[in-house]
C-alpha cells in the first residue's frame, strides 16, 4: 500500500499549514467549558473562518486523503477543536452526503459547513445503549409527517442544537433491525424536553430528550423507511474510521509533553515509567498507520470507512485510557488536582471504551465482519 502524498495533497498542506500560522493568533480567548451557548458561538465562528477560506469542505466533497490531512495539521497547530459541531461535521453530515437525496444535501450541508447550524445526536436510549438495535422510539406514519414519541439519553450537545439525527422504530412488527429509520429532528420542534446531564469531569454537553408527539416531516428521512438500520451503520462508520483521527495526533503529542514533564520533574529516571511511554509511543505510531490504512481504503471504496474502524476504535480507546493512566504516574500526588493539565483529560478517558459503540461491541464486528467467526447464540 503507498501511504506516500501527492504533490497536490503536499501543496495543500503546505497551503494549510501558512494560513493556520496566520489566523490562529488572532482568534480570540476560548469560553469557560461550562458556557455551551459560548462554546457554540465560538465553535461555530471558528468554522466559518474555516468556511470562508475554503477549507470547510474537506470533511465531505474531499478525498479521504485530503481529509486526513486537514484533521493532521489542525491539531497539529493547535487549532479550535470541532466541538460543538462535532456531529454535525462527522457524523450527520457526512451521512447525508453519503446517503440523502439532492434536496437534503443542499438544505442542510452548506448551513453545517458555514457553521450556521448545531446538530446532536439522539441515538442511545436508557435501555439502548450498547444495544442500540433495542430501541424503543416511536414514530408512527400521520399522512406526510412522522408523529414520535419516546427518549433519548447521552445526547451530545442536544442543549445548544438545531437538529438532531434521529433513531426512531417505525415498524414494531418487524425484526429488530429491520424497522427503524433514520430522522433529521428540528430541535425547536413542540413536543421536545432537553435536560441536561453532569460527566464525571463536570462538564454538561450530554443531555437526555424526552420526546412527546413530535411531528417530524417525512421529507426529513434520509433513506427509507424501516431503512435506518443500514443508514446507521454509514454514520457509525464514520464516527469509528474518521472522527478520532486528530485526537490520534492530539495523544501523540500529549505524550511528548508527558515525556518532557518526566525529564523535569525526575521521573524520567524509572526505567518502568520511560519503557511504558516508548511502547504506547509505538502504540500511537501504529494507530496513526492504521488512520491512514482505513482512509486509503475508505478512498477505494467510494469515499465511507469500512470496519476497519472498529478495529481502529477499540485499541484507540484503551491506549487512550492508558495514556492518561501514565500521566497520573508522571504527575504523582498532582494527579489529584482537577485544575492541572490532563487531569480531567484522563476522567474523560475513560468513556471512550463506551463512547461510539462499547469495546464489546467493537470485539464482535471485528470477529463477525472480519474474522468470519460465527454470531454467538
Amino acid at each position: 500500500m503507498d501511504l506516500s502524498s501527492t504533490s497536490e495533497e503536499e501543496a495543500f498542506r503546505a497551503e494549510l499549514r501558512q494560513w493556520l500560522g496566520r489566523v490562529l493568533p488572532t482568534l480570540p480567548a476560548k469560553p469557560s467549558p461550562d458556557d455551551w451557548p459560548g462554546r457554540r458561538a465560538y465553535d461555530m465562528g471558528w468554522q466559518r473562518m474555516l468556511y470562508d477560506a475554503g477549507y470547510a469542505h474537506v470533511h465531505w466533497d474531499a478525498s479521504p486523503t485530503m481529509r486526513l490531512i486537514f484533521l493532521e495539521e489542525t491539531e497539529k497547530a493547535a487549532a479550535p477543536y470541532v466541538g460543538a459541531g462535532f456531529v454535525g461535521l462527522l457524523h450527520a453530515g457526512p451521512t447525508i452526503a453519503a446517503e440523502g437525496s439532492a434536496e437534503q444535501r443542499e438544505r442542510w450541508l452548506p448551513a453545517i459547513l458555514r457553521g450556521d447550524e448545531v446538530w446532536c445526536q439522539g441515538f442511545s436510549e436508557p435501555d439502548a445503549g450498547s444495544d442500540l438495535a433495542a430501541l424503543r422510539t416511536r414514530a408512527r406514519r400521520d399522512g406526510d409527517e412522522y408523529v414520535v414519541s419516546g427518549s433519548k439519553i447521552w445526547t451530545s450537545h442536544a442543549e445548544v442544537a438545531d437538529w438532531c439525527e434521529l433513531l426512531v422504530r417505525t415498524d414494531p412488527t418487524a425484526e429488530k433491525h429491520r424497522g427503524i429509520t433514520w430522522l433529521a429532528l428540528p430541535m425547536d420542534a413542540p413536543g421536545i424536553t432537553v435536560r441536561p446531564l453532569k460527566t464525571l469531569a463536570g462538564s454538561a454537553e450530554f443531555a437526555e430528550v424526552f420526546l412527546d408527539e413530535v411531528r417530524v416531516p417525512v421529507a426529513n428521512r434520509v433513506g427509507d423507511e424501516n431503512d435506518g438500520w443500514r443508514v446507521t451503520m454509514v454514520t457509525l462508520s464514520f464516527e469509528r474510521g474518521t472522527a478520532f483521527v486528530g485526537e490520534v495526533v492530539a495523544c501523540r503529542r500529549v505524550l511528548r509533553d508527558l515525556a518532557a514533564e518526566a525529564r523535569k520533574n525526575g521521573r524520567w529516571d524509572e526505567p518502568g515509567l520511560r519503557r511504558r511511554l516508548g511502547r504506547l509511543n509505538a502504540e500511537f505510531r501504529a494507530l496513526w498507520r492504521l488512520t491512514q490504512w482505513n482512509v486509503s481504503e475508505a478512498e477505494a471504496s467510494g469515499g465511507v470507512p469500512g470496519v476497519g474502524g472498529s478495529v481502529f476504535k477499540l485499541r484507540y480507546s484503551h491506549a487512550r485510557q492508558e495514556l492518561y493512566d501514565a500521566a497520573a504516574e508522571v504527575m504523582g500526588p498532582d494527579a489529584l488536582d482537577l485544575d492541572r493539565p490532563w487531569v480531567l483529560d484522563r476522567l474523560s478517558s475513560l468513556s471512550y471504551t463506551i463512547a461510539a459503540g462499547t469495546s464489546q461491541i467493537q470485539r464482535n464486528i471485528v470477529a463477525e465482519r472480519i474474522l468470519g467467526l460465527p454470531k454467538g447464540r
